[in-house]
């Protein structure tokens, strides 16, 4: 199977990387500057499952030689709109497309530039790029589960499967990818709406008068949107989440957080902004996540000011 894999940052980094380090054949389409970085340092992945680096194939847009047989799509939502448009010399009718996105907004638009070949898809992973340009690991978990969303099994996505296994990460057919993704943005969500409003990770949130109480009740909030508009999240996942959230002394930060201290873009739009638009859509009042999403946009809107 010809897998391209768009995108070379945190995520689609280290998951194609390893499906390289495995002898998959996989193509990054890349940006020039990430390339040419490529080129001359390779593709490093930084891993308590083992470091390596490794010497990817790149193609650029515009040189995309005809359809791949699968192509995931691993960039950050505000770079959407751009990947679409490189990638698609690389779907044909037989290629199934797995994207890695955050949030759901991206499901309608890439369905709408490529129709069925739209599958679903959940990555479990935290990653991120130092400033050698290597991919970091931050922590053991590493998990990619696809799906169609109507919960069949396919001949496409069980050639996927078999791709997948055995590549140095837990890969999962999962016949309910749909609800995950909804589960994955109810995490996101909540926990970039905590720490970005707060500026501190889910420890120091819950150490301060108040903490808890702010965070079940942000909870609350993105709950009922995601149960109103997409696919309620299951008891056992929800019962998961709320400790997590709420651990003692925890170090654990929304990725959306980590480039904001950083200084980078985030994806406030998307994680966040979408959610409160639909919450509007249905006349739910969102006070917490309102004002989480307004907090990243000022944010944002002195990046982009410079």
């Amino acid at each position: 199977m010809r897998v391209l894999v768009v995108g070379a940052g945190a995520t689609g980094g280290y998951f194609g990387g390893r499906l390289a380090q495995a002898g998959r054949d996989v193509t990054f389409l890349v940006r020039a500057g990430r390339a040419e970085q490529l080129r001359t340092q390779g593709l490093t992945l930084v891993s308590p499952h083992g470091d390596v680096t490794l010497q990817p194939k790149l193609v650029a847009a515009g040189s995309i030689d005809g359809p791949y047989d699968a192509v995931i799509l691993a960039v950050k939502a505000f770079g959407l709109d751009q990947a679409l448009l490189d990638m698609a010399p690389a779907v044909g009718p037989g290629t199934v497309v797995m994207p890695l996105l955050n949030g759901m907004r991206h499901v309608d638009m890439i369905r709408e530039r490529f129709g069925t070949a739209l599958i679903g898809g959940v990555c479990k992973v935290a990653t991120t790029i130092d400033a050698e340009g290597r991919i970091k690991q931050l922590a053991p978990f590493q998990e990619l589960a696809y799906g169609e969303f109507d919960g069949s099994v396919s001949e496409r996505t069980a050639a996927l499967d078999a791709t997948m296994q055995g590549a140095g990460f837990t890969a999962r057919l999962t016949p309910t990818v749909a609800r995950e993704m909804w589960e994955k943005w109810t995490l996101l969500a909540t926990m970039g709406g905590i720490c970005g409003l707060m500026r501190g990770t889910i420890g120091e949130i819950e150490a301060a008068p108040g903490g808890r109480e702010f965070v079940l009740r942000l909870l609350g909030e993105v709950v009922r949107v995601i149960e109103t508009d997409g696919i309620a999240p299951s008891p056992a996942f929800l019962e998961t989440i709320t400790k997590q959230l709420t651990q003692k002394g925890s170090p654990m930060a929304s990725s959306m957080y980590r480039d904001l201290v950083a200084g980078l873009p985030v994806e406030a739009d998307q994680i966040i902004g979408d959610l409160e638009a639909r919450a509007k859509r249905h006349g739910i009042d969102t006070p917490l996540v309102s004002a989480a999403y307004t907090h990243l946009r000022v944010y944002a809107g002195r990046l982009a000011a410079g």
